[in-house]
């Protein structure tokens, strides 16, 4: 049809690659291009829509509004285009991938990835194990699971792939008022071992603050209820948070918490294309999950900025 304007897939997927890696410097090392290549790619998107995509923030670049619009589109079509592709080459591929993932992760966004791998992959079963941290690395190193998302400590990250750094805070009922100035602190948590209650003690340790553990569950939904009926606070991430809890506002009363890292470890006999392919399903869907909640979640490649801020962006653009 005359006059209509088609936007290429290599161009937005170096749009998206640029934005999702937080420089397009690295997208241009990713991607086998030259960071002048990058450029022209960006600005003949520019010139299509009629529209800049990017704003000077300080010494890197953001995206505007229609940057922002754009993004979402994009990540759209490539995610139908890639569909498309795998759905058509690769749907031959038979087998099973055994994932194990933490009690946080269950409900989030678990359903929207793995109904994306099914699609693509219909003669697939994926057999998920939602359990303890402790349980899924144990599990995954006596290769009892394909692939497994856990909390990392410094001591496991060295095992798997850092994907998100996610801050951990203080959490306790939405419809009340909570005394963080309690001497001791009451503290609700999991049963050791446990990088969230490990975390919560140093804090409380280090700042001088007495405390007393009430209540000890291995499950995420007994804990909540326990919160949620006032029996103490708790330690973890915003990440699927009821309702019926809320994040506390660090006071002086209560010390600053560490960050925790979601960290991908893959078997070591695991070598199938499956389970590659699942792992980048499932690291694309956290990424988006880190977009969508910038001020939640921070790509664990990247220690400072917004997530929608580009901290190298290309001169040229």
């Amino acid at each position: 049809m005359p006059g209509r304007t088609n936007l290429e897939i290599d161009v937005l997927r170096t749009f998206v690659t640029g934005v999702q890696l937080g420089s397009f410097a690295r997208a241009a090392n990713q991607l086998g291009r030259s960071p002048s290549a990058v450029s022209t790619q960006l600005r003949k998107l520019e010139e299509q829509i009629e529209q800049e995509l990017f704003k000077r923030v300080g010494r890197g670049l953001a995206l505007t509004d229609a940057g922002e619009a754009l993004l979402s589109y994009a990540q759209r079509i490539i995610a139908l285009n890639d569909e498309t592709i795998a759905t058509l080459k690769d749907s031959a591929l038979e087998g099973w991938v055994r994932l194990g993932l933490p009690q946080d992760f269950s409900e989030l966004w678990l359903p929207a990835a793995l109904g994306r791998f099914a699609r693509t992959h219909p003669k697939v079963n994926i057999e998920v194990h939602v359990e303890r941290n402790v349980d899924l690395l144990r599990r995954v190193e006596a290769g009892e699971l394909d692939l497994v998302l856990a909390w990392g400590t410094p001591d496991t990250i060295g095992h798997g792939k850092p994907i998100l750094e996610v801050p951990m805070v203080w959490i306790g009922p939405e419809s009340r008022s909570v005394d963080v100035t309690s001497d001791p602190l009451l503290v609700a948590a999991f049963e050791m071992p446990c990088v969230f209650r490990a975390a919560g003690a140093a804090a409380l340790a280090a700042a001088g603050r007495p405390w007393r553990l009430t209540f000890t569950s291995p499950s995420l939904s007994g804990l909540w209820a326990a919160v949620e009926a006032g029996l103490g606070i708790t330690i973890r991430t915003p990440l699927g948070l009821p309702p019926s809890l809320a994040t506390i506002n660090a006071s002086t009363a209560l010390p600053a918490l560490p960050s925790a890292t979601v960290v991908m470890h893959i078997s070591k006999g695991s070598n199938s294309p499956l389970v590659a392919i699942l792992s980048e399903i499932l690291e694309e869907a956290l990424s988006d999950v880190a977009r969508q909640n910038g001020n939640v979640l921070v790509d664990a490649s990247r220690k400072s900025g917004s997530s929608n801020e580009i901290e190298d962006g290309l001169d040229e653009v």
